[in-house]
């Protein structure tokens, strides 16, 4: 089982989502930043961490968001998401496509990950 962690990143009533590079699995779907735990790592710590090797900024974790299980074909995830609040840097984006800053009610109006769609729904109906 693959355990990640995911980032729900908020900055000036937006949420930031990133686009998976050409290769990897889920090549050019968007999700929310992160990234596999490490041997004896804290979840927490990992979030923050892969977040500034993924993009270059600095976030403050909040609270857990949720917690995803996911079958895909090939593996299965584990994806403990945390919302968190940006604190500083410039996003450079060093291990993604593409990034963006998006109000929660467009969310849906990307294409995601599977294990992450489930997040977007929550976060759209919180809103509503």
């Amino acid at each position: 089982m693959l355990i990640v962690t995911a980032a729900i990143i908020e900055k000036d009533n937006n949420i930031l989502i990133t686009q998976r590079k050409k290769g990897k699995h889920g090549e050019f779907l968007w999700e929310f930043p992160g990234g596999k735990l490490e041997e004896g790592e804290a979840p927490e710590d990992c979030i923050v961490r892969e977040i500034f090797e993924e993009l270059n900024i600095n976030i403050e974790v909040i609270d857990v968001f949720d917690v995803v299980y996911h079958r895909y074909e090939k593996f299965n995830l584990l994806m403990l998401v945390y919302k968190c609040r940006y604190k500083s840097g410039e996003i450079k984006a060093n291990e993604v496509e593409d990034f963006k800053w998006v109000e929660i009610k467009d969310l849906n109006k990307f294409e995601f990950l599977e294990a992450d769609i489930g997040i977007v729904n929550k976060l759209i109906l919180k809103k509503m």
